[in-house]
């Protein structure tokens, strides 16, 4: 009689060979199978990236920014399923939000980009109208 190699016990019955077990479970895999695969409820069927809103980037940056304790941030990172990556780049994100809300800005109206090209367009021309008069001097 052969052995099989395993790390779970096997049961001994008199008089069984190995043939017989396999058959045994075989039969009980061919019943199940009638029904067909059944799919991995743990895997997604198409990959999402994550989006998270800023208001969740905030709360989280808060929730890390209050942690003090030695292993609080990776405790937090995981149970909201986030890398130190993704809080690197939120608290550059904003530090910059920070100092563009701070910088001084330019008082008065804002140039019109339309008013701009028109003003070019009459440039031009008054420069294409003087050249066109020294030509008919000439």
């Amino acid at each position: 009689m052969t052995t099989l190699q395993s790390s779970m016990p096997m049961t001994v019955i008199p008089g069984a060979t190995m043939l017989e077990f396999a058959e045994g479970a075989r039969r009980a895999t061919d019943e199940n199978s009638s029904i067909g695969p059944r799919p991995d409820p743990e895997v997604a069927a198409i990959a999402k990236r994550r989006h998270f809103s800023s208001a969740e980037k905030r709360r989280i940056l808060a929730d890390a920014d209050r942690c003090s304790k030695s292993g609080e941030i990776g405790a937090l990172m995981r149970r909201e399923g986030i890398y130190s990556s993704h809080l690197a780049t939120w608290r550059r994100q904003r530090e910059q939000a920070d100092h563009a809300a701070l910088a001084p800005r330019k008082r008065g109206p804002k140039p019109d980009p339309q008013a701009r090209h028109i003003e070019q367009l009459n440039k031009s021309i008054l420069r294409l109208n003087r050249k066109l008069e020294r030509a008919e001097l000439i």
